[in-house]
This record gives C-alpha cells, sequence and structure tokens, in this order.
C-alpha cells in the first residue's frame, strides 16, 4: 500500500505534467504494477501504471553495494541528525559531499572483469 500510495503521488503530484515517470527498482515483491491493483480500484490503477516506465535493477547486482556504501556513509556523516529544512539538507549534503570528493574516498572493489564475464555467461 505504501508503494502504490507513493507512486500515485509522484505521477499526480510530483510530476503531473509528465508524459511518463520513470521509475528504478529494486526486485522487491510490492515494487510492481500488480501493488496499485492491491490498493486502487483497476481504472485508477490502469491510469497510474500508464504513466510508468519501470526499470527494475538485476537481481544479483553486487555493483549495487557500492550506492549503498555510499548511501550509508552519506548518512552516517551528514544526516545523522535533524535537519530543519530542504536548504540546509541540501548545503549540508554538497559540503559533505565536496569534502568526500576532496579526499579521493574509494570504494576497495574486488570484483574483475574476468569474475564478472564468468558469473555473466549464461547472460
Amino acid at each position: 500500500m505504501d508503494f502504490a500510495r507513493f507512486v500515485r503521488k509522484l505521477v499526480d503530484e510530483t510530476y503531473p505534467n509528465a508524459v511518463k515517470v520513470v521509475l528504478v527498482l529494486d526486485n522487491l515483491n510490492t515494487h510492481g504494477v500488480a501493488s496499485l491493483y492491491e490498493a486502487f480500484p483497476p481504472e485508477e490503477a490502469r491510469r497510474i501504471a500508464e504513466k510508468l516506465e519501470i526499470h527494475y535493477t538485476p537481481k544479483h547486482g553486487s555493483w549495487l553495494n557500492i550506492a549503498e556504501l555510499e548511501l550509508s556513509a552519506l548518512k552516517a556523516g551528514c544526516l545523522d541528525r535533524r535537519i530543519p529544512d530542504i536548504v540546509t539538507m541540501l548545503k549540508e549534503v554538497e559540503a559533505w559531499t565536496t569534502e568526500r570528493n576532496n579526499r579521493f574516498c574509494k570504494v576497495d572493489w574486488h570484483f574483475t572483469v574476468g569474475e564478472a564475464r564468468e558469473k555473466l555467461r549464461r547472460l
């Protein structure tokens, strides 16, 4: 229900003039058009679904862990407290990002091209 309500808000309030709203989602069982049909009458679910273009991340996308690590670092280093307004939050995130980039923070990635080819061979 939460996902369906969130998507309806995206379509109706955040991007009401968009021809399509593009979503990149993980493969959680609630992240699909079926959730809309469970939450809303069929006409409403279809209206919302027709405005969506959904792309799913790979089921075994270990590279997503890097994004999750970075978001975790952002939360711990910058968003670990109540921030009073969006302007302050944007300034804080920008400062955190600049400082992190200036330190050349990296992820120690161990997955090689050969390992990727082996893992994805069947595809």
